[in-house]
């Protein structure tokens, strides 16, 4: 019954939700988190946002922080914490459980359930939804979208054509990359279009019902997008350049595209973080379990007669969307491991459809025993995987999901400059100077954002000294040496995989920080 249905899939997001909020502080902030969370700052404070069309990507993920900061009491920098900004993804991401309904009829009782399993337990999909960054918004938006238009095609209704609009247009105010997914979408609908006239007379008679559009509709939805899309762009109004940096914005994401980035990566780099991923002497890492069943899923959409509760048009749409998109991601020669949850989202509903069909398929007793104890233990070490990226490891460069991520012991750094600041005598005379070749500081301006005496340099500057320098180790400044020791270099600390720091404390300072240190019983 509908109503159970229901019931299973909200229990399953509040499960996807827990799992994604909990300790959502235990890893250190990424660079990519850092850069956000600070040009949110400057909205939570001032009420400015200003679209830059060559970095930072839309306007939604700042916006959509704000309810999460007010409702939390945190209304500066000095109240908002890491755990806000990513409750923003992880319940998007959550939310993607409850979207399934939208597509329960299309998909069929079994591959709906099954597919809300699996999104509630995903690696990847749990793995990013604790990041500060707009993907987990994008894949959202995007299954809105979708859900949206196939709740059109079988109603009719034009409020569905609106909620399209409105969905699309979240997508364009989310992230560049939107495009892709709507090349993939097309593809899609024009293959399903033609294939559809040649399955007229097959058996699976629910799989070929025309696709009906009110075109009038389709110019509301349109209308509607714009509407979305300005209003953000605009910063609500304000600042109407927006709309058209939003067009601007793909010259320089192009040139990125085209190989003028450090992230460039061969064509299997996807690939090989889904199916067996392996660094150094540590664990093997692979979902080949979610590789198998969106398999089996691609196989009901090309045989609908093995799963006859899904819609074979709809089936055969998500299969040939997820494979042009991973197609396509996989031939831009930009990659950034964060990027694989578009066409990995569509892979879990495939997985949702090959469960119920292997499950259709062994209809004898001893089959369906077997295929039910098998697809267990595939599910089980999806949940194993997630414990593993998003808990055990969750910044571990063994990690598949990890990309130059912070170290731990960026924290400890962080740790030991908050402490000596809490020893100074004079706190309105605190200052810091942060010192780093090509200004690879980052994500310490987030960490030290609650002191307004901080300077950031390229490069060692003509009067480098504060009361406490965190110097690149890439400058060899021996600043102890040549200031003869009035500062001390108290600490060597890894920012992130090759790049470190150094800590020099001024030399009364850090006797005034030695005092507060507990002393032995001894």
């Amino acid at each position: 019954m509908k109503w159970q249905l229901t019931i299973l899939v909200c229990l399953l997001a509040v499960a996807a939700l827990a799992v994604r909020v909990i300790d959502l502080d235990r890893r250190p902030m990424h660079a990519d988190e850092g850069v956000q969370g600070l040009k949110f700052i400057e909205l939570l404070e001032k009420g400015n946002y200003r679209y830059d069309p060559d970095e930072y990507h839309g306007p939604t993920l700042n916006y959509l922080t704000l309810p999460a900061a007010w409702l939390r009491g945190e209304h500066n920098r000095q109240a908002l914490t890491e755990t806000t900004l990513r409750l923003v993804p992880a319940v998007f991401g959550a939310g993607l459980v409850l979207l399934l309904l939208m597509v329960r009829d299309g998909l069929g009782r079994s591959a709906t359930l099954s597919a809300a399993l699996i999104t509630a337990i995903s690696p990847a999909l749990v793995f990013y939804s604790r990041y500060y960054i707009h993907e987990t918004l994008l894949v959202f938006f995007t299954m809105a979208f979708l859900g949206s238009c196939w709740r059109y095609l079988q109603t009719r209704n034009r409020g569905w054509a609106a909620a399209a609009g409105a969905a699309f247009g979240l997508m364009h105010a989310t992230k560049e990359t939107f495009v892709i997914e709507l090349f993939a979408m097309m593809v899609a609908l024009a293959v399903v279009i033609v294939t559809r006239h040649k399955r007229q007379n097959a058996p699976e008679a629910q799989g070929n019902r025309a696709i009906k559009i009110e075109w009038s509709d389709v110019g509301l939805g349109l209308v509607v997008a714009m509407v979305v899309s300005v209003i953000f762009y605009t910063s609500f109004f304000r600042y109407w350049r927006g709309p058209v940096d939003s067009v601007l914005t793909y010259f320089p994401w192009l040139r990125r595209a085209g190989g003028a980035s450090p992230h460039i990566h061969p064509w299997w780099f996807y690939l090989e973080r889904l199916a067996f991923f392996k660094r150094q002497s540590g664990p093997v890492w692979s979902e080949a379990s979610l590789l198998v069943l969106a398999i089996a899923g691609i196989g009901v959409a090309i045989r609908p007669g093995l799963y006859p509760a899904a819609n074979a048009q709809l089936v055969r749409f998500i299969a040939i969307y997820s494979v042009v998109l991973a197609g396509v991601y996989s031939a831009i020669s930009y990659k950034t491991p964060w990027c694989v949850l578009g066409f990995y989202h569509g892979f879990v509903l495939l997985g949702g459809v090959g469960i119920a069909g292997l499950l259709t398929i062994c209809r004898a007793r001893l089959a369906r025993g077997v295929c039910v104890v098998v697809l267990a233990a595939l599910l089980c070490h999806l949940g194993f995987q997630t414990w593993r990226t998003a808990y055990a490891q969750p910044a571990d460069r063994r990690n598949p999901y990890v990309y130059a991520h912070s170290s731990p012991d960026l924290l400890r750094l962080v740790d030991k400059v908050n402490a000596i600041a809490r020893a100074n005598p004079n706190p309105d005379k605190f200052a810091i100077q942060i010192m780093a070749p090509g200004g690879d500081y980052w994500p310490l301006p987030w960490y030290f954002r609650k002191y307004p005496r901080t300077g950031w340099w390229s490069e060692i500057p003509e009067n480098p000294y504060a009361p406490v320098m965190v110097v690149g180790a890439k400058f060899h400044a021996d600043l102890d040496e040549k200031s003869d020791k009035r500062w001390l270099m108290v600490g060597f600390f890894e920012s992130r995989p090759g790049v470190f720091f150094e800590l020099y404390v001024e030399l009364e300072l850090w006797k005034k920080y030695v005092e507060t240190l507990p002393r032995d019983n001894d």
